[in-house]
């Protein structure tokens, strides 16, 4: 890799990391040895449209939310104090994914983002060129590809608003978006590219002409971004963005990659031996390869935020989600408490958790709250429901489930890359919960664990900058820097058996069994899409 030009380099150089996730916006500052100095962070809405299932915001909400915390963040006295705010060498961003930006030719939003929970799907669309159908039917993949053109925000702007369509200029995802913002640039991270585009991920580039995804979408060359490598520049802070958020004018954007992909990085997951689990808005567990290896049958394998690598990830959509779910909906007597203790509110809820037994008294949940690709009709579910159970075996119930969904995720890793992972290294809000890694430990049978800082997208996105500045000469010299395990859980032998039973006897079952009543639930409600 090329680092990027700078002239001088000192010890105490610092890294601003900009984390715009799914719940809210953080903006950080990282030294060169991975320590987290300071944190401002603003917790983010969601609109819905009139249609339902729609989930938008507007694009400058994400811009004036970003400058508001970074403002927030100048404002802090040991920000103050100890004049971070003029060592900082280089930015960096990570944002959420399949997240998408219309814009004019003046730079200009034209309409909400349509965010990637967004369920709205384009219907009756243009037949595709008569070869590809053929083609699709042959591998069996027509269903695949028909929900692909479905889910795709282009198709259904197109087919919905085509007013706004034969405007848009620019058809940017939201790190592209706030990449403008931020340079004026229309450039984006390779890294950070996931989601309804016309890309080839085996290749990490805009696909070429004859690639089947051009015939399926709306979409033009010219109206997408420039996609440049992780750890290479983007471009520089303008006058304009600098006056907005304080962040000094013309230090270099440095491109990272996605939050999940950054997650992985962050949590310093090189080899598919060791698992990065995201506890996140979006449960994932991931594993780094040096090889594209697809998680499952026509599921790409997605771009590492290690250049021209890759990561094979299986997703549990609302993941821990389902947490703050729970929390709004039956969590109000904690949140309440936490507010006067000074806690988080997760910490009251370990106490739930510890209140009862491993397997929840036989109480399974089934974590589909929202759908995925490989089950399109799923919706969640919880079985074994009695007189003894209350909101704390709901709660561990949700935590197992989800454990129980991303092991089974883990066998089929296991199974694409023809190796055994052995490790696990747990990060997201989730990963602070000391009663769902010891949990997470028991149902794997691993040992879990728990890197020095939760915020391990954001530090990935600064260990892009670290290297593309030239500070380490690559990214497994800067992660013997700039991450480390603060704490291991070990499993439990006599939870293992237990949880080894329930997922092999009982969950694994739970879907095929299911299925048939989801379709029909989908048939006579219509929901979900």
């Amino acid at each position: 890799m090329v680092s990027i030009q700078q002239s001088k380099k000192s010890a105490d150089d610092l890294i601003l990391a900009i984390d715009n996730g799914t719940q809210s916006i953080r903006v950080l500052i990282f030294d060169l040895k991975g320590n987290l100095l300071a944190k401002s962070q603003i917790e983010l809405e969601i609109e819905s449209a009139d249609t339902p299932g729609s989930a938008q915001q507007q694009a400058s909400y994400f811009w004036d939310k970003l400058a508001q915390s970074c403002q927030r963040l100048w404002k802090q006295p040991q920000v103050i104090e100890k004049g971070y705010q003029h060592k900082i060498v280089a930015v960096t961003l990570t944002t959420q994914r399949s997240s998408v930006v219309n814009l004019d030719k003046n730079g200009e939003a034209l309409r909400p983002v349509m965010l990637w929970l967004d369920q709205r799907q384009a219907t009756d669309l243009r037949s595709m060129a008569w070869y590809w159908r053929v083609l699709f039917k042959i591998i069996g993949q027509s269903r695949a590809i028909d929900y692909f053109r479905g889910k795709a925000q282009a198709n259904w702007i197109a087919q919905n608003q085509p007013d706004i369509w034969q405007k848009t200029h620019k058809f940017l995802l939201l790190s592209g978006y706030l990449t403008y913002q931020l340079t004026g640039q229309y450039k984006d991270s390779v890294g950070c590219t996931v989601g309804y585009f016309p890309f080839d991920y085996k290749k990490q580039k805009w696909a070429k002409s004859t690639d089947w995804k051009w015939n399926a979408l709306p979409l033009k060359p010219n109206m997408l971004a420039e996609l440049v490598k992780p750890g290479q520049k983007l471009g520089e802070i303008t006058p304009q963005a600098s006056q907005l958020t304080g962040i000094p004018q013309g230090l270099p954007l440095v491109a990272a990659a996605s939050d999940k992909a950054c997650e992985v990085l962050g949590s310093g997951c090189f080899e598919p031996s060791t698992a990065s689990l995201s506890y996140g808005t979006t449960a994932t567990i991931n594993t780094n390869n040096a090889k594209y290896i697809e998680p499952q049958v026509f599921i790409p394998s997605y771009p590492s935020a290690i250049p021209d690598q890759f990561n094979s990830e299986v997703m549990i959509y609302r993941g821990f989600w389902m947490v703050s779910w729970f929390k709004h909906q039956f969590g109000l007597k904690e949140m309440k408490q936490a507010q006067k203790l000074g806690v988080t509110a997760e910490t009251l809820f370990d106490e739930l958790v510890n209140q009862v037994p491993p397997g929840s008294m036989g109480l399974m949940l089934q974590p589909y709250w929202s759908p995925g690709i490989k089950n399109l009709e799923a919706k969640g579910a919880i079985l074994g429901f009695g007189d003894v159970h209350t909101r704390a075996h709901i709660y561990r119930a949700i935590l197992e489930g989800l454990a129980y969904a991303l092991k089974e995720g883990k066998q089929s890793l296991e199974k694409r890359q023809g190796q055994k992972i052995k490790k696990l290294i747990v990060s997201g809000g989730g990963s602070q919960s000391d009663a769902a890694m010891q949990l997470t430990a028991d149902i794997f049978n691993l040992s879990a664990q728990r890197p020095h800082t939760f915020e391990t997208s954001g530090l990935g996105a600064a260990m892009n900058a670290a290297v593309g500045m030239g500070y380490y000469a690559n990214y497994q010299q800067a992660a013997q820097s700039m991450t480390r395990i603060v704490k291991t859980f070990q499993p439990d032998p006599a939870n293992v058996i237990l949880y080894d039973q329930l997922f092999e006897q009982v969950y694994k079952k739970m879907y095929r069994q299911l299925k048939p009543l989801y379709q029909k639930i989908k048939k006579i409600t219509g929901y979900p899409q």
